[in-house]
């Protein structure tokens, strides 16, 4: 399958790398259930560059970010917004958290990240098997 790729400022490489070796543990916790295709067999990136600015976790299949949002969000509500609408003109989709929705109800944050995935997931022809469309008799 060919994935669009997204572009990105290559100066945030670096500290997108500082980010995932300082992940809050809310992060931390919400990786070990996401990583390794555990939620719908999906492939999740942490912290990655998209444009000018870096999510906390893509999956680049889905165009799906997902944000945990702490502390340091309360004091930026306008920044997150005027950021989240420049990632979404670039087709990116949006889940957002709350840190203590993570360390105190992880399953429900999975169920609905489950329930988007089934709501929003395109599903794709087997390779070597296009669909029928257009061979009828």
């Amino acid at each position: 399958m060919r994935r669009d790729i997204l572009p990105y400022n290559p100066e945030l490489r670096q500290f997108a790398r500082k980010l995932r070796r300082n992940m809050t543990l809310a992060e931390v916790l919400f990786w070990n259930r996401i990583k390794r295709g555990q939620i719908r067999g999906c492939d999740f990136d942490r912290q990655k560059p998209i444009g000018n600015y870096i999510v906390d976790f893509y999956c680049k299949d889905l165009y799906l970010a997902i944000e945990v949002d702490g502390r340091s969000h309360d004091f930026k509500p306008e920044q997150d917004a005027h950021r989240q609408v420049k990632l979404e003109e670039m087709g990116v989709h949006f889940l957002r958290f709350w840190d203590q929705e993570i360390k105190n109800d992880m399953e429900s944050v999975l169920d609905r990240i489950r329930s988007w995935i089934d709501e929003n997931a395109k599903p794709t022809p087997p390779y070597g098997h296009p669909s029928k469309e257009g061979n009828q008799a």
